[in-house]
């Protein structure tokens, strides 16, 4: 949607700037006093079209001359009356306009039936007006049919003054106008309300996708931050195991585990610093924020399993194709899908546990396979399936079509099976 500026109206910026302001008190007071607007329109129909018939000054020069021989002089009380009939049903012509209109027409065929011809007839024309404004369109058809009818017998009445052609064009012209001006009016106001309606919509579905991709970027580092910490938790909480057991054993690999957990909190809190970095709104210049580096990758995994092995587990690691081909979205999927599976193997198995690690390429597949043994001596350990580790791995494994299957291996430990599709986006399958 564009908007433009009123300042760029040729200079006539301020003068609409104040139009529109009056122009919408004037909607606002009409809808809290709308008897107010219809008032005032009777009125200047009485003032302008109902008092110069009445008023003596105004007879020695009503019309043509030619016409006048042709009509009825009614007597004053008849033309008040036939005036009241014509002027007064104005006052609801936009609560019950076919009902306004209805009462004026039948009053203005009674007139010319009679002969007379009044000024104050000019409220057909406002009455038809108020109808294409404000009645049902379906009313309009028999609407013009009335008003074709009355106004041809004001053209038959006339007639001997005016041919019969000239009267009904004239009529008919000024019947069209009005017509034509109601529905015009009618149309914008539509228009008008219609692309307010679709701002209100618009306005509505910006807010929920500025919310959803809130909702979505929370849950992406949540996943980041559960990946990150739960990892690194779990390792130093096997490196503090381990070097409160060798504290008065053997010290000096006491001493290597606090290095080891040194280290490895370092790392988490780099990553952590960021991943949370992305998410600030710096005021100043982006050299300001924390130092960025690249994403984890399939490169960044032997480092990942060094620091497992580390904390207790043995770890073998095993890779086939060509791994660092990757997209780089792939590689960082794989690389939070395995470090989740080590850090469960190590939360649940233990320190003295197997794990089998295998990533093997093939074809238009990646394959992910994370088997461990489970606790020595011990059966395999209940693990939830429906924990915040598992459901963020499938939800990886989701971006790219994936599939991830987790459960106890037949060696009494657990094994997670991934498969990610390599297929391009769009690429036939």
């Amino acid at each position: 949607m564009t908007f433009v500026s009123i300042d760029d109206t040729g200079g006539m910026g301020p003068l609409v700037a104040r139009l529109n302001r009056g122009a919408q008190r004037l909607r606002n007071a009409d809808r809290a006093r709308p008897w107010v607007l219809d008032t005032a329109v009777v009125v200047v129909a009485v003032v302008m079209f109902c008092l110069p018939d009445v008023l003596p000054a105004g007879s020695g020069d009503d019309g043509p001359r030619k016409i006048r021989l042709t009509l009825t002089e009614l007597p004053l009380a008849a033309t008040l009356a036939l005036q009241a009939g014509l002027v007064l049903p104005l006052l609801w012509r936009r609560r019950r306009p076919l009902t306004a209109f209805g009462v004026i027409a039948a009053v203005f065929v009674l007139q010319w039936a009679l002969g007379a011809g009044l000024r104050a007839d000019i409220a057909l024309f406002v009455a038809l007006y108020s109808l294409a404004l404000h009645g049902r369109l379906s009313q309009l058809p028999w609407a013009g049919a009335v008003t074709a009818g009355a106004m041809t017998l004001a053209a038959v009445r006339v007639s001997a003054s005016v041919p019969v052609w000239d009267a009904l064009f004239f009529l008919f012209s000024t019947a069209t106008a009005a017509l034509a001006l109601g529905l015009v009016i009618r149309f914008r106001r539509a228009q008008l309300a219609g692309l307010r309606e679709r701002a209100a919509r618009l306005e509505i579905e910006r807010d929920q996708r500025s919310r959803l991709a809130t909702a979505t970027e929370r849950a992406r580092v949540a996943r980041e931050m559960h990946d990150i910490v739960g990892h690194n938790l779990a390792v130093i909480v096997s490196l503090a195991d381990a070097g409160a057991y060798a504290a008065n054993t053997a010290p000096e690999r006491g001493k290597e585990a606090l290095h080891l957990i040194g280290d490895t909190g370092r790392q988490a809190l780099g990553e952590l610093r960021r991943t949370l970095g992305v998410l600030r709104e710096a005021a100043n210049s982006p050299s300001s924020g924390p130092p960025l580096s690249p994403q984890p990758g399939m490169t960044d995994i032997e480092m990942l399993c060094a620091g497992v092995r580390a904390a207790g587990p043995r770890v073998v690691y095993r890779t086939s194709g060509d791994l660092d081909a990757l997209d780089q979205g792939v590689q960082l999927t794989a690389y939070r899908i395995v470090q989740e599976a080590l850090t469960n193997a190590l939360k649940h198995a233990g320190a003295e546990t197997w794990v089998n690690l295998s990533i093997a390429v093939e074809d238009t597949r990646l394959e992910i396979r994370v088997q461990d043994t489970g606790a020595p001596g011990g059966p395999a350990t209940p693990r939830n399936e429906e924990g915040h580790g598992l459901v963020g791995m499938r939800e990886r494994a989701a971006l790219y079509g994936g599939i991830v299957s987790a459960g106890p291996s037949g060696e009494g430990g657990w094994s997670v099976e991934v498969t990610l599709d390599l297929t391009p986006q769009g690429g036939d399958r």
